[in-house]
C-alpha cells in the first residue's frame, strides 16, 4: 500500500523593528495602509502645490508693483512700509481702505469665527450644531489654541513686547522721537520711559515717534498666511475625497514604521461621511480664506519691502509646519493635536 508523503514548509518569522525575531503574533497589515518609503516630515504633492500659492502670491504682488507705472512713480515711505497717501497707486495701497481696517486689522477675529463655525457644523468632526465634545473637535480646538498662541506671541505679547517688536530692536531698530521748534528733544524723550524706548512700537507711535533702523517682520503677511493656511488645511481634507489630501499623507506610527494616514482613520472611524452640500461652516471658511488671499496679494503689491514680506512668510510657515505637518512624524504630538480629515 502506498504511503502519502507530506512536505513540511518552514516559514521564517519576520524580524521586529529592532532586528529581533519574536514568536508573538504580529498584527495583520491592512491592505489599504501599506508601508511607504516617503518621509512623514514632508507634505504630499497636492499639499505642496497648495502651500506654494503663498510665495507665488508674494511674487505676483511684487510683479504687479514693478510693472505698474503708478507704483514706480509714487513715493514709498520706509518708516510706514507704505506709499505716501497723496500718491497711493491704488485704493488698496491706502492703509485706510475699508478691507484693511475692517478685515485685516481684526483678521484673527474673522479667522476664529470661520474656524469654529466649521468645527461646530461639519459632520466629519461630530454631530452638526450639537454641543458634543468628540475627539476630532477637541484635537481641532487644540490645533487652534497652538496657532493662536503663536499669533499672540508674534504680534501681541511675548512675555512683554511681541516677537515682531523684539526682532526690530534686535536688528538695530530704535524709536526716533519727532519734535519741532516749540518742543525740545529732551521734552520729547521725557514722554517715554526707558522700557518704552527700548521695546514697544505702540508706545513710540503714541508720542509721535517712528521705528527706524531695524528689520520689521510684515505682520500683515504673517497674519494672512497663518489664518488662511490653517483654514485650508482644516476643511479641505474633511471635505474633499482626494488622496493627496488624505490617505497619501505619511505618518510614523508608534512602532517606528512609516505608513499611510489611512490607518488613523481605521483606528478612529467615527463619522467621516462627506455631506453633499458644503454647509455654512465650509462656506464661511472659504470666504475668509479667499479674502485673506486677496488682501495678501494687495499687501505684496503695495506694502513692505520684499525681505519684510519674506520673513512674515517664513514665520507663518514655521507655525503651520509645527501644527499640521510635524505631528505626522511625531506620534506623541499627533496624539495631542491630531490630523484634519482622519
Amino acid at each position: 500500500m502506498a504511503t502519502r508523503r507530506t512536505t513540511r514548509v518552514e516559514v521564517p518569522i519576520p524580524p521586529t523593528p529592532n532586528g529581533n525575531t519574536s514568536d508573538k503574533p504580529q498584527p495583520p497589515m491592512l491592505a489599504d495602509t501599506p508601508l511607504v518609503a516617503n518621509s512623514p516630515f514632508l507634505p504630499t504633492t497636492l499639499e505642496t502645490a497648495l502651500i506654494a500659492i503663498y510665495p507665488g502670491t508674494l511674487l505676483l504682488g511684487s510683479l504687479i508693483s514693478a510693472l505698474n507705472p503708478a507704483s514706480r512713480n509714487a513715493t514709498y515711505l520706509p518708516h510706514t512700509q507704505a506709499y505716501a497717501v497723496s500718491e497711493a497707486p491704488s485704493y488698496f495701497a491706502k492703509k485706510s481702505n475699508f478691507f484693511n481696517v475692517y478685515f485685516v486689522k481684526i483678521g484673527w477675529v474673522w479667522t476664529t469665527l470661520a474656524f469654529f463655525l466649521f468645527v461646530a457644523s461639519h459632520s466629519s468632526l461630530g454631530p452638526p450644531l450639537r454641543l458634543k465634545l468628540t475627539k476630532r473637535r477637541l484635537q481641532a480646538t487644540a490645533r487652534y489654541v497652538v496657532v493662536t498662541a503663536v499669533w499672540i506671541a508674534v504680534t501681541q505679547w511675548f512675555f512683554g513686547p511681541p516677537i515682531i517688536d523684539r526682532s526690530f530692536r534686535w536688528t538695530g531698530g530704535k524709536c526716533d522721537v519727532m519734535f519741532d521748534d516749540t518742543r525740545s528733544a529732551r521734552a520729547g524723550r521725557a514722554d517715554m520711559s526707558d522700557m518704552e524706548k527700548a521695546f514697544t512700537h505702540a508706545a513710540c507711535k503714541s508720542i509721535g515717534g517712528q521705528w527706524a533702523g531695524g528689520h520689521d517682520i510684515s505682520g500683515h503677511v504673517f497674519l494672512l498666511i497663518l489664518g488662511s493656511a490653517m483654514l485650508w488645511l482644516e476643511f479641505l481634507p474633511a471635505v474633499l475625497r482626494m488622496d493627496g489630501l488624505r490617505e497619501a499623507r505619511r505618518i510614523r506610527t508608534a512602532d517606528g514604521l512609516v505608513r499611510s494616514a489611512a490607518i488613523e482613520t481605521r483606528e478612529h472611524p467615527g463619522n467621516m461621511e462627506v455631506p453633499e452640500k458644503l454647509g455654512y461652516g465650509v462656506q464661511g471658511a472659504l470666504f475668509v480664506a479667499g479674502m485673506s488671499w486677496w488682501m495678501l496679494l494687495m499687501t505684496a503689491a503695495y506694502f513692505h519691502t520684499w525681505f519684510e514680506k519674506f520673513t512674515g512668510l517664513l514665520v507663518a510657515f514655521t507655525a503651520i509646519y509645527t501644527v499640521y505637518f510635524l505631528p505626522r512624524a511625531v506620534p506623541a504630538w499627533r496624539q495631542v493635536v491630531g490630523m484634519p480629515g482622519v
